[in-house]
């Protein structure tokens, strides 16, 4: 099936050897990138209405629980000393709205934050980058990693390409990332199923996770 861009734009990249699938293992976790506050309630300036991402994310979190899988959290925000030393913000200064301590960082409440989920603070775009994520998973023995939250074409593109460049293969359904704008969100998908890792459906992704077994005790 040809994709949005036309079918000499899908011969161009499987010509180039784009594309494939990656190999789905038995011990996934999903990282949750920025469905806090400040990106899923439309009030703040950072904000936008996310609310179909929350709730297939909760779906896809609720579906994951009886295995096992790990869920791990991100919010990003910034001491007030932070936004002249962040250099990202020079180029995104509404991020200086989720300020550390405020209710603009916590996670959005239609989603369960349990004593077993880890939450991560972030400064930058990438899950990855000064988080320590990379040695959770690494210390969980996760070996794909399922990306949702937010935005497609910023921190989820980002975290996609640091997963897949420290050796997690990635997973992102369609239905769990959003974006501010309805264009870079489709075009980001597409770079990601062509370079990084695969795009799948929800349902996908709930039909891989009922096959788990890795996380699943004797």
């Amino acid at each position: 099936m040809s994709s949005q861009y036309g079918e000499a734009t899908d011969t161009i990249y499987a010509d180039s050897g784009l594309g494939a699938k990656i190999t789905r293992g038995q011990r996934p976790a999903i990282v949750v990138v920025d469905l806090n506050n400040g990106f899923t309630d439309a009030t703040y300036p950072t904000g936008s209405e996310l609310t179909d991402v929350v709730e297939a994310t909760r779906t896809l979190i609720e579906a994951a629980r009886p295995a096992g899988v790990p869920v791990i959290y991100t919010t990003i925000g910034y001491t007030r000393a932070e936004h002249d030393s962040v250099t990202w913000l020079q180029k995104t200064p509404g991020l200086k709205a989720l300020e550390v301590g405020t209710s603009a960082l916590d996670i959005d409440a239609r989603l369960t934050v349990t004593d077993t989920d880890h939450v991560l603070l972030k400064k930058n775009a990438s899950a990855f980058f000064g988080t320590g994520l990379a040695g959770v998973l690494a210390g969980l023995r996760v070996d794909t990693v399922l990306v949702c939250g937010s935005t497609t074409s910023g921190c989820i593109r980002a975290t996609a390409i640091d997963s897949v460049s420290s050796g997690f293969p990635v997973l992102v359904p369609r239905e769990c990332v959003g974006d501010r704008a309805q264009g870079p969100h489709e075009a980001n998908l597409f770079d990601i199923n062509a370079k990084y890792g695969d795009v799948v459906t929800l349902d996908e992704a709930l039909t891989y996770l009922k096959g788990v077994t890795g996380f699943t005790q004797p």
